[in-house]
């Protein structure tokens, strides 16, 4: 007789309770902190820099990057004179909250406002773990299809919000913008849908005032 382990669901659970832990200690010092979602290439890190540029005027931010492996994004966001944390999973395809109670106690959460967390590029495996996050946001980009809402549609779920990134490049692709926004609007009925792009900066502003009306609820 065959015996059946579940092994993800007491990996889920501790990661769920490390979630809860990292959720206090985020209410306590007052700091949001947002999930980014997307697929490679879809411009998370673009968006990210042009997120920054938006609102640091106003908020202390924090980036922790989440890769396979590599630092290439982490060193961007230095450059933009921006604490960034890098968290290389070895292989994982998703960040999970002991790797991000790692990440934050090099932080000074106490000078901080806003916490951006670049998850790794994945449409699944992301969307089971909690980190302790106030909102995860979904990232698209146009090149990557109208249809990702009906085949990856636990992300769009999830969401509090998605950003359609690369809008600029709508003439050279086959996009339906309708259909897309239908897809999200049967799955997600309250995630308001951002077009923008992170490039030439079309649309991030009003991206941008919906991240800095909720960081400003928490403060």
């Amino acid at each position: 007789m065959a015996t059946h382990i579940d092994m993800k669901q007491p990996i889920l659970d501790k990661n769920d309770r490390l979630a809860e832990e990292n959720r206090k200690l985020f209410a306590e010092k007052h700091v949001f902190v947002l999930n980014i979602l997307a697929s490679p290439g879809s411009g998370k890190t673009s968006t990210i820099l042009a997120t920054i540029e938006a609102l640091r005027d106003e908020f202390n931010i924090a980036v922790i990057e989440g890769d396979i492996a590599s630092s290439v994004d982490s060193e961007k966001i230095k450059a933009q004179g921006i604490a960034a944390v890098q968290i290389n999973t070895g292989g994982a395809c998703h960040l999970e909250s002991d790797m991000i109670k790692r990440a934050v106690d090099v932080l000074d959460l106490d000078e901080l406002d806003l916490i951006l967390l670049e998850n790794v590029g994945n449409l699944v495996c992301p969307t089971d773990f909690d980190l302790g996050e106030n909102a995860k946001v979904m990232i698209l980009s146009v090149p990557e299809g109208d249809d990702k809402p009906l085949k990856y549609p636990g992300v769009f779920q999830v969401s509090q919000a998605v950003v359609l990134n690369k809008i600029d490049t709508m003439p050279v692709f086959n996009f339906d913008k309708d259909a897309f926004c239908d897809h999200v609007k049967q799955l997600n009925p309250n995630a308001p849908i951002f077009p923008i792009s992170a490039t030439t900066g079309e649309g991030v502003e009003a991206w941008a005032e919906w991240l800095a009306e909720r960081v400003r609820a928490v403060q």
